[in-house]
């Protein structure tokens, strides 16, 4: 039974996913220097990948958490290990880019108010860290 109903709704539940995904990557796009990994290739309707060059992927992962968003940085198996995702190496993606790089799932509690909230918050986090990394280094001083 339980599972004659999941089966009757897939195709919605896939429908779904794949326009909230497009949503979302379609607001990527206005973020600066934000490359999509694989948005030609088929792929899983609920997960986006995307480098922001530049950055570390590890450190935007902790600002979005405080902020109230979970992301990744690598795919759900390798949760956890900080190196550059073996998929993305596999690809051609250079080893920085891959470390730059943030996975967004969404599942069946996200919606389009959701995703409205996320990308401020992720541009303003992004540009947050551009600024870090544009800062002069601040040297003690030995006296």
């Amino acid at each position: 039974m339980c599972a004659a109903l999941a089966s009757a709704e897939l195709d919605d539940r896939i429908e779904r996913f794949r326009r909230l995904r497009d949503g979302l990557e379609a607001g990527l796009g206005d973020i600066p220097e934000a490359r999509l990994h694989c948005g030609s290739s088929p792929r899983l309707p609920h997960t986006t990948h995307v480098a922001f060059c530049g950055l570390i992927g590890e450190e935007l992962v902790v600002r979005l958490d405080l902020a109230g968003f979970a992301v990744s940085t690598g795919a759900a198996c390798a949760s956890g290990v900080v190196e550059p995702s073996r998929t993305l190496l596999a690809m051609g993606v250079d080893p920085t880019e891959a470390l730059a790089s943030i996975r967004i799932s969404l599942g069946t509690t996200n919606d389009e108010a959701e995703i409205a909230r996320f990308l401020p918050v992720l541009a303003r986090e992004v540009e947050a860290l551009r600024e870090l990394s544009a800062a002069p280094a601040v040297r003690a001083v030995a006296g």
